[in-house]
């Protein structure tokens, strides 16, 4: 009885030493991801603690969930997860589709020239950095400067204050965010559609199908896995709003709808230094997301095949 154990262990580490090749090839992703993402979390427990920088993880007091029930009772606890939660659904819903469509689009294309050039000019604004591209939005709706601005001043509208009136910082921010990534975000969906067989296609055009049934019919669903995974992703982050983007787009006049978790993290944090509370509300943030993603990802299993596990 005793032998099989044994047994076993020593295959697994022949085949170890077999194919040692393959784990030295995967050492350093192994141990990116322990050292700079596992090994963090020990810290976590000071958001359990009053952290006392002098006394260090160890010896800091314990106060339970106190940083937590503060952060729920407090007055601003609602307004911060509308903010956070309305400006991920408006993502969601303006910056999932567009994507697609442009794929779609793309594929079509049968001039190369034109389809090279329409992909590189969508490509281009990723390589952007986040603090350009918000020097650049700050540049374009200026109210006096601002080249939007005054075209439609020309077209003879009142232009909008855009940076500094609440209506307007979502539909900014997403707006920008949609034109930084969606000429990226095709890149997948265009490697999903290359597998599409042209047989279908030549099958279908012998039907009398036309272009738009055929990529009704043919290309929507060659990438629907794809696109099911790739929403179960973005489910999973519904909360994790990037701060960066909006820290530098934030004003004391749009805070109204720009005050978001991750900004209130950063302020409680690196400038208030509450080290425990910002973690606390981190936490929270992390659980919340990881709790959709599982979510999501069952009620997906349950209806079809394409779920992450």
């Amino acid at each position: 009885m005793l032998q099989e154990p044994r047994r076993s262990r020593s295959k697994g580490w022949r085949r170890i030493l077999h194919n040692w090749e393959l784990y030295v090839f995967i050492a350093p992703a192994f141990f990116y991801f322990l050292i700079f993402a596992y090994g963090p979390m020990y810290g976590i427990q000071i958001a359990f603690k009053n952290f006392i920088p002098t006394k260090g993880f160890l010896d800091s007091p314990w106060v339970g969930f106190d940083h937590f029930e503060r952060f729920f009772n407090s007055y601003y606890f609602w307004d911060l997860l509308w903010n956070t939660l309305s400006i991920s659904l408006y993502e969601l819903a303006i910056g999932f589709p567009i994507p697609i469509i442009l794929a779609l689009a793309f594929n079509e294309l049968r001039n190369g020239v034109f389809k090279k050039t329409a992909q590189t000019v969508t490509y281009a604004p990723h390589f952007i950095s986040v603090v350009v591209m918000a020097g650049m939005i700050i540049t374009f709706l200026s109210p006096s400067t601002g080249i939007i601005t005054h075209f439609i001043e020309w077209l003879g509208f009142d232009s909008p204050d855009f940076l500094t009136d609440p209506r307007w910082f979502k539909t900014m921010y997403v707006f920008s965010g949609v034109w930084q990534s969606a000429g990226w975000g095709t890149i997948i969906y265009l490697a999903a559609l290359s597998a599409v067989d042209p047989g279908q296609h030549e099958a279908a055009i012998i039907d009398g199908a036309s272009r738009f049934q055929r990529v009704i019919h043919i290309n929507i669903p060659t990438i629907v896995p794809t696109m099911t995974i790739l929403l179960i992703l973005n489910m999973g982050s519904l909360l994790g709003v990037g701060f960066e983007k909006i820290l530098l787009l934030q004003n004391s006049l749009n805070m109204e709808s720009s005050d978001v978790i991750s900004t209130f993290v950063y302020r409680s944090g690196l400038e208030d230094a509450q080290y425990s509370f910002s973690t606390a509300v981190g936490l929270f943030n992390s659980v919340i997301n990881a709790i959709i993603l599982i979510v999501v990802n069952q009620v997906v299993r349950r209806t079809n095949e394409n779920s992450l596990w």
